[in-house]
């Protein structure tokens, strides 16, 4: 009986051991500019506003070849609605509601029914919050399991330009960033930019300056309303 104890024991350690070190990854993939509680300090975020700026060349934007950021946040226009039905109808962008495709951890790819996805199978290890630079977005099932967690991705197809990323970017770091995340689509989504949380869905074919009130306001909905609330 010990021995087959011993064994059980040995098996749950492999796999904590498994998921620290897939964490461990997923944090090192996640090159996002956060600002958390304080975790982040004056004097390390005045260092990398200024490797940013050096590396964009003193440009503004992000190119989205080598998504690098600029030192100085791309302006957005200022609210103008602040309901959401309102908003994503101005702008031209529909509201969709999904049915829940389920929530269980898998390895491996999932062919998702909803593009992008709002619910379903997904990876062990959660997308952490934050901007990501193009070529190292999350993948499509970390992304899904950061929804469960009550967060809100937006995203982008390839052909968006630079100005209009770099604007994404600013509304993305709004509230100090909270549980958001913001990456170039994966899943050839018809949309140009969207928005999703837990079987909430917000898809915009043009990208005009009303999208940014339509992304606010969904955003505004529903952060932290995943099935899971994690911090």
């Amino acid at each position: 009986m010990s021995s087959r104890a011993e064994e059980k024991e040995r098996r749950r350690q492999e796999r904590a051991a498994a998921h620290a070190a897939a964490e461990e990854q997923q944090r090192r993939r996640a090159r996002n500019v956060r600002i958390l509680g304080g975790a982040a300090t004056a004097g390390v975020l005045a260092v990398i506003a200024v490797v940013l700026a050096l590396s964009s060349g003193g440009e503004t934007g992000v190119d989205p070849e080598r998504g690098t950021r600029s030192a100085n946040a791309a302006p957005v226009p200022a609210v103008k609605l602040g309901d959401l039905d309102e908003a994503a109808k101005a702008a031209g962008c529909e509201l969709a509601s999904t049915p829940d495709r389920g929530s269980s951890h898998v390895e491996g790819p999932v062919t998702y029914r909803d593009s992008p996805p709002t619910s379903g199978d997904h990876a062990q290890v959660p997308a952490e919050d934050g901007i990501y630079e193009v070529g190292d977005a999350p993948t499509t099932e970390a992304s899904v399991h950061s929804l469960e967690h009550g967060r809100v991705n937006i995203q982008y197809t390839a052909g968006v330009p630079a100005r209009r990323v770099a604007q994404l970017e600013t509304i993305a770091s709004e509230n100090d960033g909270y549980h958001v995340l913001l990456f170039r689509n994966r899943t050839r989504m018809k949309a140009t930019v969207a928005a999703t949380a837990w079987t909430q869905q917000l898809t915009c074919a043009r990208f005009t300056d009303a999208s940014f009130d339509a992304i606010r306001a969904f955003r505004a909905k529903y952060t932290d309303k995943g099935p899971e609330f994690v911090p």
